[in-house]
């Protein structure tokens, strides 16, 4: 019987009690092992290239390098993690800044134990994950961002040059469901849900499913999943 491998985790923190809290956390499961922290984002690139990390578990918020400008970084390299970032504020433009420089989600830091395992699961599996608290301030920020009408625009054109059947993908992903969930809704196989996920990145020109859900947030009512 083959055992699927833990998925390798960075930690980084400017906090030295916040990591050992998550490695304490985190190195209780069968699933996860942490195999490298930094204290700034500044030392991010050095480490991951070191270390080859899976998911990077970072803080938004560094005295040095912030988190939005690593996960920046990080998603211009070739094959890069995903990224998770951590936030003790419910949503703000740091956030959302974050989200579109490519990280793959965000969670609290008061988020339960079980809750931060099954999100690096989820993103280590190609999914987002978007803490159900802030989803909706988020999606406020969003709507406020579009009023100069720029980057709806921007959002139209890009899904008018999808099909019908990759629109309906993203509006599913822009409502945050998962290839199992998106695969029960459209009557798909998993395979092809991950198929059409994989052209919607490359004709989108998105770093994750996180950015396609803002694609669809952004643009005009009709297009956005009701």
């Amino acid at each position: 019987m083959t055992v699927a491998r833990p998925i390798r985790v960075m930690l980084v923190d400017d906090d030295p009690l916040v990591r050992s809290g998550l490695r304490m956390l985190l190195g209780g499961t069968e699933t996860i092992e942490v195999v490298a922290e930094a204290d700034d984002g500044d030392r991010v690139l050095a480490a991951v290239d070191r270390h080859r990390p899976d998911v990077v578990l970072m803080d938004i918020r560094m005295p040095g390098l912030d988190g939005v400008s690593a996960a920046g970084l990080l998603a211009a390299q070739p094959a890069p993690p995903a990224v998770l970032m951590l936030t003790t504020f419910d949503a703000d433009e740091l956030v959302l800044r974050a989200l579109r420089a490519g990280a793959a989600g965000f969670l609290l830091k008061d988020t339960p134990p079980a809750e931060i395992v099954r999100a690096i699961e989820l993103v280590d599996a190609g999914d987002s994950m978007l803490s159900p608290a802030v989803t909706r301030r988020l999606i406020d920020l969003v709507a406020a961002e579009v009023e100069d009408g720029t980057p709806r625009a921007d959002a139209d054109r890009l899904l008018d040059g999808l099909s019908p059947r990759e629109l309906e993908v993203a509006r599913a992903v822009g409502r945050g469901l998962s290839n199992a969930d998106i695969s029960a809704e459209l009557h798909l196989s998993v395979a092809t849900v991950k198929a059409h996920v994989s052209r919607l990145l490359e004709k989108l020109g998105a770093d994750n499913r996180v950015q396609i859900a803002l694609l669809i947030r952004d643009a005009t009512p009709p297009s956005v999943p009701r």
